[in-house]
């Protein structure tokens, strides 16, 4: 069965080509800033701009025509209501041309499933994105979430955090490396509130104690140390909770360096699998939308075009998980 899947939650517009679950190609253009932050309609503006061209992008690449599609999957939530739109009315359109079934994807479930092709059998996710910030695991039917930011994403806090010292959209790959210049910690507000964590008060405080005080480099390591050691010491206490052996990382923020680093370590102290698929399959990508739809379409899973509307705000545990 040839996929095409379709990606547009945020700042990416994405098409994948898939024969069953092998990935043919995986096609993306982002909407990037020199400085400032991502604004909704003019990144949906860069979606309709790139949308053909992506596809036929991966259609070269994957060596398919379009007609031999047999199933459109697409992202149709959670995400930028702008974004979604352009990928969901592409998706139709796509739908509709070829007269071939159509399918809405989860967003963060498809974060999940992509950990299958290295092998992920029963795994914690730790989801750390933009706007996004979830630990995850399959439970009971459906994948629930154990805990999540109370405040803001992960990744959104980073990118705002950079803004702050000048850098452009998205800020996550220059803290990075600016952060590898310095082993200097300093102090910051840790807050883990149970399975929950929280990024608002750790941002105010550097935006008044520490921007302009301190090297740019020794703010980037302590954020960095800090951020990540609170995301995973709850997916660490999620993987004892639910007695599991595998740690998957997804989201765009699941390709910092260390952020890596620390994750294997946790692992290899508990004994665990920390599985991390590739850096294109991290980040928002089509290739996850395609092989999720692929997976529900082959459960029975169909969604109607009159059912196609986009789902800006559904959280992970409002999916029934019918084709585990």
């Amino acid at each position: 069965m040839i996929t095409i899947g379709i990606e547009s939650t945020a700042h990416t517009f994405g098409v994948a080509v898939l024969e069953d679950m092998k990935i043919l190609s995986n096609e993306k253009d982002s909407y990037t800033t020199e400085s400032g932050g991502m604004i909704p309609t003019k990144t949906a503006e860069h979606h309709v701009d790139v949308c053909d061209k992506v596809l036929l992008n991966a259609l070269k690449k994957a060596n398919i025509k379009l007609s031999q599609a047999d199933l459109i999957a697409f992202s149709q939530g959670p995400g930028i209501g702008h974004c979604l739109r352009i990928g969901a009315v592409f998706a139709r359109s796509l739908s509709l041309k070829l007269k071939k079934p159509l399918i809405g994807v989860n967003h963060c479930i498809a974060h999940l499933e992509i950990g299958r092709l290295e092998g992920a059998e029963d795994p914690i996710l730790l989801y750390a994105s933009g706007a996004n910030t979830q630990i995850i695991a399959y439970d009971g039917g459906k994948y629930r979430i154990f805990g999540e930011t109370l405040d803001i994403g992960v990744g959104n806090f980073l990118d705002s955090f950079g803004r702050d010292i000048g850098f452009g959209f998205p800020a996550g790959p220059a803290i990075d490396q600016l952060a590898k210049k310095s082993k200097k910690y300093l102090q910051l507000p840790y807050s883990v509130k149970g399975m929950d964590v929280s990024f608002g008060g750790m941002h105010t405080y550097i935006r008044n104690k520490l921007i302009g005080k301190h090297p740019k480099e020794d703010i980037c390591y302590s954020v960095q140390e800090t951020a990540f050691a609170m995301l995973l010491e709850v997916a660490e206490r999620a993987m004892a909770h639910c007695e599991k052996k595998e740690l998957v990382l997804g989201g765009g923020v699941a390709c910092n360096s260390r952020l890596k680093e620390m994750a294997k370590i946790m692992c290899k102290d508990r004994d665990a699998k920390c599985i991390i698929p590739e850096n294109q399959y991290l980040v928002d990508n089509a290739a996850m939308i395609g092989l999720t739809g692929y997976l529900m379409h082959k459960a029975g899973n169909k969604t109607a075009i009159k059912d196609s509307e986009i789902r800006p705000y559904e959280r992970t545990d409002q999916v029934d998980v019918n084709w585990r």
